[in-house]
């Protein structure tokens, strides 16, 4: 094809290219590169290469190579921005959210790890008691998984041949199912997030009591300790959020219902991205660390309490310092 012939079968393309290019930068990062984009900056790539095979004048090759130049720049900028927001929220803004909401995330925390405390010691104290929260197969299928003979502690026999990355997977999956049952069922006006706090808790006391009453406390606490530190503070997070939904509903202030829930969303959408953050790494801990047979009982202590007080000190500190990601 001549370079006629090419520019004007693509002249009209990198007209609209470049004014799309003059949108963006004097936007100065405040508009997305917008849908599209991509795949605009190669196409024009596409047609500068054809170009410079091709042999065709410099007259047109210089323009199409400063088209390239800037499409490379504003794209790569929009996604480095994307980066930098993540990064900001990871670092300051998830934490500096948590501290704001403290009341709730306070209640959620008294509520959860209240109960879990409390039947946890109830169930040590009146063994009995386990078979009023969790059914004698589900009792059994927890003695199995925490038995000090398994080959893979924490994992039930029919997952037990999973690889780690299977069972990272499936930790994932269990996680957000629970977080995000206790988060929306704070739309029944904050019942709904009351009452899984409270039904997770007992649950999980339930069994920490009645594995640790049977002796099976030296494989089940080692399990739980690292991993727990992010999984039970995110499922208190959900909660806290759930929570902030329902306390919209009942007192809406001077707005309307539907709008003080909107404004409300904002908030604990955001806290719910922290809280898959944490549980992405307590599946990641759970799968790769916690289910480990080879580290000594001592040693799962130690990285368990590193974790504990690496995440009260991320939801206390994070954020606070001028030099924080804006």
């Amino acid at each position: 094809m001549k370079q006629r012939q090419f520019e004007q079968r693509h002249d009209d393309e990198w007209q609209r290219f470049a004014e799309r290019l003059v949108v963006l930068e004097r936007s100065r990062g405040k508009n997305d590169a917008g849908t599209g984009f991509a795949e605009d900056y190669r196409r024009i790539c596409q047609h500068l290469a054809l170009a410079q095979e091709r042999g065709y004048s410099s007259y047109l090759i210089e323009p199409l190579q400063q088209l390239a130049m800037r499409g490379h720049q504003q794209l790569y900028r929009h996604r480095s921005q994307f980066a930098a927001q993540l990064l900001s929220f990871v670092l300051a803004d998830f934490p500096r959210l948590v501290r704001t909401e403290w009341r709730l995330v306070a209640l959620a925390c008294l509520l959860f790890f209240g109960s879990l405390i409390v039947m946890g010691l109830l169930v040590y104290a009146y063994p009995d008691l386990i078979y009023s929260v969790v059914s004698p197969a589900q009792v059994g299928e927890m003695e199995s998984m925490y038995d000090p003979a398994a080959r893979r502690i924490g994992q039930a026999a029919e997952r037990a041949s999973s690889t780690d990355w299977l069972m990272f997977g499936y930790y994932i999956m269990h996680n957000i199912g629970i977080a995000f049952q206790t988060f929306a069922s704070g739309l029944l006006f904050g019942l709904g997030s009351l009452f899984f706090l409270f039904f997770n808790g007992l649950m999980i006391g339930a069994v920490a009591g009645h594995l640790t009453d049977v002796g099976f406390g030296e494989t089940f606490w080692p399990f739980v300790v690292g991993h727990g530190a992010f999984e039970l503070t995110a499922i208190a997070l959900a909660g806290a959020a759930g929570l902030k939904l329902g306390w919209a509903l009942l007192a809406p202030g001077s707005l309307r219902r539907g709008e003080a829930l909107r404004v409300a969303a904002r908030t604990s959408v955001r806290l719910i991205g922290g809280v898959m953050l944490f549980l992405l790494i307590a599946a990641f801990i759970e799968a790769y660390w916690s289910s480990m047979t080879w580290p000594h009982a001592t040693t799962k202590y130690l990285v368990g309490a590193a974790l504990w007080a690496l995440v009260a000190a991320y939801l206390i500190f994070a954020g606070r310092t001028a030099h924080a990601p804006d």
